[in-house]
């Protein structure tokens, strides 16, 4: 009897994983499906025996109880009582060889670093802390991750790192704080690559706040009218005024544009939405708000 695609799968799985290839002599569809239920279960006992990634995946994702934790670390000789801190990377498009390649590159075998591939477009580098480093050096190996695969890989990623974790056992709530701020980094801070799960400030708060106190909020501030997204020109201008401490001398320099320019442009923004981000409260406020605008937008198109 011919195999089903289910059946060609899995012994191709079996033989990736183990390097054994077996030969199923099936008469019947019930035959078929017994065999393919057995190949699928020694594959899985293959993984949890032998796979360091599939046991690190697992711990992830499924949680795993503190004893199963210590035996099968024992048995893969993984270390449970290491320093380490967890590296969540997403890539733009889908994760390729040369992803790999590159990681393998710069984190070799002898590092004990561990790549876990999360999803097609996600790895997580689970990377042990030297007595050398200490937690500033997270944040430069992050970004020397990020820049790395930007130019060797020619992929643009973005980056999330947990704090140290003392052992094992933390992994699964390391992995859960590094999702939440790659995702709350994306939506809140775009403009960067890196996203410490300790530096998240305000856009952590906001992202955990109900969506009906951030409508109370914003009709508390503009009423009915809120606005929307300004252009790209104005986005900018505002961007740069910020991140120079509204002082509008130094942000007219950076910006190329007459002092006079900026400042209309400031008023303009003042009559749209009634706050005068020349003062420091109005900004604050501002700033604030075109966080929740942006958040409650992403919301309502997910």
């Amino acid at each position: 009897m011919k195999h089903t695609p289910e059946l060609d799968k899995a012994l191709s799985e079996l033989k990736k994983i183990t390097g054994i290839s077996l030969e199923v002599h099936a008469g019947t569809a019930e035959e078929q499906e017994l065999a393919l239920a057995q190949i699928r279960s020694l594959s899985l006992a293959y993984k949890e025996k032998y796979n360091k990634s599939f046991f690190l995946q697992s711990l992830m994702t499924e949680g795993i109880s503190s004893y199963d934790i210590l035996s099968r670390a024992s048995r893969l000789h993984i270390d449970p009582e290491a320093l380490r801190v967890l590296f969540l990377v997403e890539t733009k498009t889908i994760l390729d060889d040369t992803v790999i390649q590159v990681l393998k590159s710069l984190f070799p075998s002898q590092s004990k670093t561990y790549l876990v591939s999360m999803s097609e477009r996600s790895i997580v580098i689970l990377h042990p802390l030297k007595s050398s480093e200490e937690t500033k050096d997270m944040d430069q190996l992050a970004h020397t991750i990020v820049d790395t695969l930007n130019m060797e890989a020619l992929t643009p990623v973005q980056a999330a790192y947990s704090g140290i974790m003392n052992t094992l056992s933390e992994l699964p709530a390391a992995f859960k704080e590094t999702s939440l701020a790659l995702r709350v980094g994306k939506l809140f801070y775009s403009g960067q690559t890196v996203f410490p799960c300790s530096r998240l400030g305000i856009g952590r708060l906001i992202y955990e706040l109900p969506v009906s106190i951030c409508e109370n909020f914003l009709k508390e501030i503009f009423g009915s009218d809120i606005p929307k997204s300004f252009d790209d020109e104005t986005t900018a201008a505002i961007n740069k005024f910020f991140q120079n401490n509204l002082n509008i001398a130094e942000t007219s320099r950076q910006l190329h544009m007459h002092r006079n320019t900026l400042i209309y442009r400031l008023e303009q923004i003042e009559k749209r939405t009634g706050l005068d981000i020349r003062k420091f409260e109005d900004a604050m406020t501002f700033k604030i708000a075109t966080m929740v605008i942006n958040y409650l937008q992403t919301e309502r198109d997910s």
